[in-house]
């Protein structure tokens, strides 16, 4: 049977991230995400939900958060989902906790206008495949011939979008 372990969040972290290295040098992250969702009730009342997360991630990725992100700031990240078993030494009960490992990210503000040296990069990721060697031509959509009737052209500088 085919299987997908795939996560896309959006949140804001609720901690500055915990950066550490191991003996070989590799760069470990740990950062709180919260999501939050609010919706009305049959009553019209508003509620909220705030949904914690727990992200890992590892090498330059990791050093690059642990650099640019803080406490607070949104961040929209991409992982899978991991589950993590051990046995709690106080009470010798196998424990478990669901995390995800972090496989891009993209900072969705600077909290400013970074400048110069202080800019960060907007998308971080794993690097992609190589090209084939023959790329497939992308098909062009195909573009009405005019707007709707009774409906006036804009041109496109002219979008409020």
């Amino acid at each position: 049977m085919a299987s997908f372990n795939k996560v896309i969040l959006i949140g804001n972290l609720t901690r500055d991230p915990e950066l550490r290295y191991t003996p070989k040098g590799t760069a470990i992250a740990k950062l709180g995400l919260a999501m939050n969702r609010t919706w009305r009730d049959e009553a019209g009342q508003t509620k909220e939900e705030v949904t914690f997360v727990d992200v890992t991630a590892f090498g330059k990725p990791a050093e690059t958060l642990g650099q640019y992100m803080k406490k607070g700031r949104p961040i929209m990240i991409e992982g899978r989902l991991r589950l993590d078993t051990w046995d709690d030494k106080q009470t010798n009960q196998k424990r478990s906790r669901l995390e995800v490992v972090l496989d891009s990210f993209q900072f969705l503000d600077f909290g400013g206008k970074p400048s110069g040296d202080e800019a960060a990069p907007a998308r971080f990721s794993a690097p992609a495949p190589a090209p084939a060697s023959s790329p497939t031509p992308t098909p062009t959509p195909a573009t009405p011939a005019g707007p709707p009737a009774g409906e006036e052209a804009v041109p496109d500088d002219d979008v409020p979008f």
